[in-house]
């Protein structure tokens, strides 16, 4: 356990100074480190709104428009089970507030027609294990003879409404925060309210921009038999909009009715018009959504189809051929950038309702400067006093114990920096019991070879056997620890995933440096010096 070929002591080496390169930017001006090479590291920490303040943005969601949506889409099911089934003859068919009535008019289908409507009654919603049941009924169905009623039940919207805000907060998530590195905070206020918090962004303009973009894609069939005159009278057919387009004056007249939405997107990335060069962006369907747009295109080739984006129709190509193979692309987007946002945001998906800023602030930090300050005093005290510590009580190894304490900070500050992480108080709680968790270790350890010697042993067996006989009680803390961690990112969000990040790199970085880089330093010097009792 003591023997370290050359590749592994070099391996080490080279961990410590990975460690150091990305870690070093974190003590460099912006202007150093814009001028650093470009194979050095030039990434590093962004404090947290607790510790450096950030933006604060209050946002309004207008859940009415999820019932709206909802009574639509039931109405088109509606729709699908009289295309399907011509025999029921059903007539009719609108929203009034919260229903959609028709009419069946085949007297002697009635009975036949409920049976096939009675499963738009059965989905429950709010079930936390569908297998299990325990949703809200959503849909309630009446009739009075032939004429029918889809109501939908005040639970039923109550739970939309909730999911609807738990998937904006989601989206809002993907947009601002992709990669998952910046700590923010997003939480709901009251039913209809959700707080943003972006530590150490200073523009709320770019952030409510971002945010602000519905990014709602849906793809239409159009009315080519509409004259201008028809759109500016209002002469537009049963389920029709004029839409204005987006790269030219006037407006083209779409049916209401989706082929397909960005719901049924798998993927969307910036790209480059194969024929013009010019930017756009290519996506993919999925299964559903790649075979109801095949069916389309098949069967309406040599007509135009709109994509609309947030009531704008963006392109309106049309059709050459069908188009089978479930992807395609939109042009017509602007330059590279946009072109790399609009992917951006059809990736992360729809806002599921409109969002308007209620209120934003900047803000500083929430212990301000001399809190700030006392922490940091409070901290290096602490620090120095772990260090005279181990130096009083273990001697010479209690410095290498210190060597791998210092390492193992720099190793966290440099895995936080490559990704481009927030520290924030939670965050500093992590690497804080990360540093006792290190200190704990080497403590085993060293005990352990204490005991060993005492028992009689030579210096390299003491510390050979104190090592493997602590290593077992170490990894088994560790592991433990570490779990604990993931669970608390895989179950909280913003501070609480902030501080399992820190701690779990802690954990990793702490085991490398206890177990790994100690017994190196220990073992190049005891065999060197040769002592004839460990100075433990």
């Amino acid at each position: 356990m003591l023997t370290f070929p050359r590749w592994k002591v070099l391996m080490i080496l080279a961990v410590c100074l990975f460690g150091v390169l990305t870690a070093a930017p974190n003590f460099l001006t912006e202007e150093q480190r814009a001028e650093l090479p470009g194979f050095m590291p030039s990434k590093s920490l962004s404090l947290g709104l607790d510790l450096q303040g950030g933006v604060y943005l209050l946002w309004g969601a207008e859940t009415d428009d999820v019932v709206k949506s909802r009574l639509d889409n039931l109405a088109d099911q509606v729709r699908d089970v009289r295309n399907s089934n011509r025999q029921f003859k059903i007539r009719s068919i609108r929203t009034e507030g919260q229903l959609v009535r028709f009419r069946v008019e085949a007297e002697d289908q009635i009975e036949a027609a409920r049976q096939e409507l009675l499963p738009l009654t059965q989905n429950s919603v709010g079930a936390t294990n569908p297998l299990m049941g325990g949703g809200v009924k959503e849909v309630e169905m009446t009739r009075d003879g032939g004429e029918f009623t889809l109501a939908l039940t005040e639970q039923g919207i109550e739970v939309q409404k909730r999911d609807a805000i738990a998937r904006a907060m989601e989206v809002m998530r993907k947009r601002v925060d992709p990669d998952g590195t910046k700590e923010i905070t997003l939480h709901p206020q009251g039913n209809d309210r959700i707080i943003l918090e972006v530590p150490g962004a200073s523009d709320p303009e770019e952030i409510k921009r971002l945010i602000g973009k519905t990014a709602k894609l849906t793809f239409h069939d159009v009315n080519t038999n509409v004259s201008p005159e028809d759109i500016a009278r209002g002469r537009l057919g049963a389920r029709e909009r004029a839409v204005p387009m987006a790269d030219s004056p006037g407006q083209i007249v779409i049916k209401e009715r989706v082929i397909v939405s960005g719901d049924d997107l798998t993927d969307a990335k910036a790209a480059f018009d194969g024929n013009t060069g010019r930017p756009a962006v290519a996506f993919t369907f999925n299964t559903a959504g790649a075979k109801r747009f095949g069916n389309h295109t098949r069967d309406n080739v040599g007509r135009p189809f709109a994509i609309v984006l947030d009531n704008t129709v963006i392109s309106a190509p049309n059709i050459q051929q069908p188009i089978l193979s479930g992807s395609g692309q939109i042009t017509g987007v602007g330059t590279a950038a946009e072109a790399q946002e609009l992917a951006t945001l059809l990736k992360a998906g729809a806002l599921p309702v409109p969002l308007t800023v209620l209120e934003q602030r900047t803000v500083g930090p929430d212990l301000g400067s001399d809190s700030i300050e006392a922490g940091e005093w409070a901290a290096t005290v602490g620090f120095a006093g772990v260090i005279v510590f181990m130096l009083l009580a273990y001697g010479g190894f209690g410095l290498a114990a210190n060597l791998a304490l210092i390492t193992n900070l720099v190793l966290i500050m440099g895995m936080l920096s490559l990704f481009q992480a927030t520290l924030t108080l939670p965050g500093i709680a992590g690497i804080v019991l990360t540093i006792g968790m290190a200190v704990d270790a080497n403590v085993l350890i060293f005990e352990r070879i204490r005991e060993e010697q005492s028992n009689g042993r030579k210096p390299f067996g003491a510390m050979e056997h104190g090592y493997g006989e602590a290593l077992s009680t170490i990894m088994d803390a560790n592991i433990t620890t570490f779990i604990a961690a993931a669970v608390l990112y895989m179950l909280g969000s913003g501070p609480v995933q902030g501080f399992a990040v820190t701690l779990a790199i802690g954990i990793l970085t702490s085991m490398f440096t206890a177990v790994v880089l100690t017994r190196l330093i220990l073992a190049t010097w005891l065999k060197r010096a040769k002592p004839a009792r460990l100075p433990i």
